[in-house]
This record gives structure tokens, sequence and C-alpha cells, in this order.
């Protein structure tokens, strides 16, 4: 991987993790059973994993045929 796509990656992630603990935070899930929504971490770590696949779609791979 090249820098610049660990970085666009990594800013997913962060972008991600901060959207997670906000939908925690605002929706969340008031009965506890939701795996993803009960808990802060569980959620921020969740979205942020998501964060991170979503704009790594947008990384432009080197080795493309012509």
């Amino acid at each position: 991987m090249h820098k610049k796509s660990l970085i666009i990656t990594g800013i997913g992630a962060v972008i991600g993790a901060f959207t997670g603990y906000l939908y925690y935070k605002y929706i969340g899930c008031l009965s506890g059973t939701c795996r993803i929504t009960s808990k802060p971490l569980n959620s921020t770590l969740y979205f942020a994993l998501i964060g991170g696949l979503l704009f790594n779609m947008f990384v432009k791979d080197s080795k493309t045929k012509k």
C-alpha cells in the first residue's frame, strides 16, 4: 500500500468512528440487546471499519492494465 492509500483509508476510518459514536449517542439501542449499537466501543469500531472500507474503494490501483 502506498502512503496516499493509507491516508485515505485512515480518514475514512476516523470519519466512520465519529459517525459510529454519534449513531450510538443519538439513535443507539434502548433495550441493550443490539450487538453493535448497545455499547459505544462496538458501534465506533464497526463504523470505523465500514468507513475505512468505503473510502478504500476510491483508492486507484497503480498496477492497472492498459
